[in-house]
């Protein structure tokens, strides 16, 4: 279904059964394929390829040369029914590729809304990014990888299979991410270690001064005090009824299976 609004190029091939809603605009030599769905004000460019089962939520524009929703990489992966979720608002610059997600996971790619992916950047299967990302040039993530809420992944970086990066977080470029990035660290190398907390981050988002003076503590505690990670986090945990920011600091350590980045 295409709704009379959607403005779709004569040389854009759209298949029968994609649902396409109200303005909408597919530009020349685009591919939709018939498991597609495109919600309201999205555009997609020129020569972008989305395949299905995908959903694409309201006003993203994807630019040309990206492929979204197509099969995953995976071996295990036998063409079963799995799919791409894009929220809102999202823009997806040249040659990024997003894959759909396999059934040995939750056989959901997803990813939030407000995120900008610059160009090349990739998005393996069964990933969940959150809301008000970057992806730098380059920026890759392999298959089941979380990445958090307002985190910046710096360009040619790439995160291993399984690992999570919290909220806040900034990886500086060409970082080898092999365990977890804990929320509001800024981190760089090969492999990643934590240089501080992305203090600049903070304040542009609204912290308090108070707030970020209790998440360095917290940073302290686990990385500059010489304590165990359980007494940091008894010690972290004495903070968070005053401070609810750093909460998220201790909801991400106990929720971590990979082990933090040192």
């Amino acid at each position: 279904m295409i709704h009379e609004t959607a403005q779709i190029h004569p040389s854009a091939v759209v298949e029968e059964g994609a649902v396409i809603g109200a303005n909408v605009k597919i530009g020349p030599f685009c591919f939709v394929d018939s498991k597609v769905e495109i919600d309201e004000g999205t555009e997609l460019l020129s020569h972008v390829v989305v395949k299905g089962p995908t959903k694409i939520g309201k006003e993203n524009r994807i630019f040309q040369f990206a492929s979204i929703g197509e099969e995953c990489q995976d071996l295990k992966y036998k063409g079963e029914d799995t799919q791409l979720i894009i929220g809102d608002r999202n823009t997806i610059r040249e040659s990024v590729t997003m894959h759909r997600g396999t059934i040995q996971d939750s056989g959901i790619t997803k990813v939030g809304n407000d995120n900008l992916f610059m160009i090349n950047a990739h998005v393996a299967h069964d990933c969940v990014v959150g809301n008000s990302c970057i992806f730098a040039n380059n920026a890759t993530l392999a298959g089941h990888v979380t990445i958090e809420d307002n985190a910046i992944i710096g360009g040619m970086s790439a995160i291993h299979q399984f690992c999570q990066v919290g909220a806040h977080a900034m990886l500086g470029g060409g970082s080898i991410v092999v365990k977890d990035v804990p929320p509001y660290v800024m981190a760089q190398g090969n492999h990643c270690e934590p240089f501080g907390i992305n203090v600049e981050g903070l304040k542009r988002r609204g912290f308090e001064k108070s707030e970020i003076h209790a998440i360095r503590r917290a940073y302290k505690a686990i990385y500059r005090s010489g304590i165990t990670l359980e007494e940091a986090k008894a010690q972290i945990a004495q903070e968070t009824a005053e401070f609810p920011a750093v909460q998220r600091f201790l909801d991400f350590l106990e929720t971590s299976t990979r082990g933090i980045i040192r």
